[in-house]
């Protein structure tokens, strides 16, 4: 498994692509990520999508476009992509639309690439946020959840701090110390060093 990274659109947002001899998944499509992929010259299974805010996924409609599969919590809506939000504050967001080709299960385990998929379903930051741990790899993507010294803002449409951290102790936290967290912004850590020094957790 060969794990390479883009950071792109305004927030910085990260996108990861795991390559595996059968196949090719992406966690999360920020802006610039279709013309990376593209400039590759690898091809895209699936789209994994950690949540739906813009910033995660204004390029997916042209990765889905160019052949991979999309896979989200729930389908498209202009509320989960704080377009209703931005648009209300009278700012401009636009985003192309796409369509989820399926629906994740809180606790499923789909097969993609060749890897055994664990959805975690961790919502406080985003009423739709899902965490993603190939069984097995000491890996685990954990979009806006959690992140290096710190944790995800709950202050958007949906979203619940105190159910944030609760998910993040039960679900993340239980892990082993040595696991890779490959976050939706900034760099990686590992869960050993956000239980030893990130703040929001003690």
């Amino acid at each position: 498994m060969r794990i390479r990274s883009y950071t792109g659109g305004m927030a910085q947002t990260n996108a990861w692509l795991v390559e595996t001899a059968d196949g090719n998944l992406l966690v999360d499509a920020p802006l610039g990520t279709a013309r990376w992929i593209a400039d590759l010259g690898v091809r895209v299974d699936h789209l994994l999508l950690t949540h739906q805010h813009y910033d995660h996924i204004e390029d997916a409609a042209a990765v889905r476009e160019a052949g991979a599969e999309l896979h989200a919590f729930a389908p498209y809506s202009t509320a989960l992509t704080l377009e209703d939000l931005v648009r209300a504050s009278g700012r401009e967001l636009v985003v192309t639309p796409y369509t989820v080709d399926h629906l994740l299960e809180a606790g499923s385990t789909p097969r993609l690439a060749g890897l055994d998929i664990d959805v975690l379903y961790l919502p406080g930051h985003s009423p739709d946020s899902l965490v993603f741990h190939p069984a097995g790899s000491g890996i685990v993507f954990s979009g806006d959840t959690l992140f290096a010294g710190s944790v995800g803002r709950a202050d958007l449409p949906g979203g619940d701090f105190d159910q944030l951290l609760d998910g993040i102790a039960r679900h993340l936290l239980a892990m082993p110390a040595d696991t890779r967290v490959l976050p939706g912004h900034g760099p990686e850590t590992t869960i050993g060093r956000e239980v030893a020094t990130n703040p929001f957790l003690r």
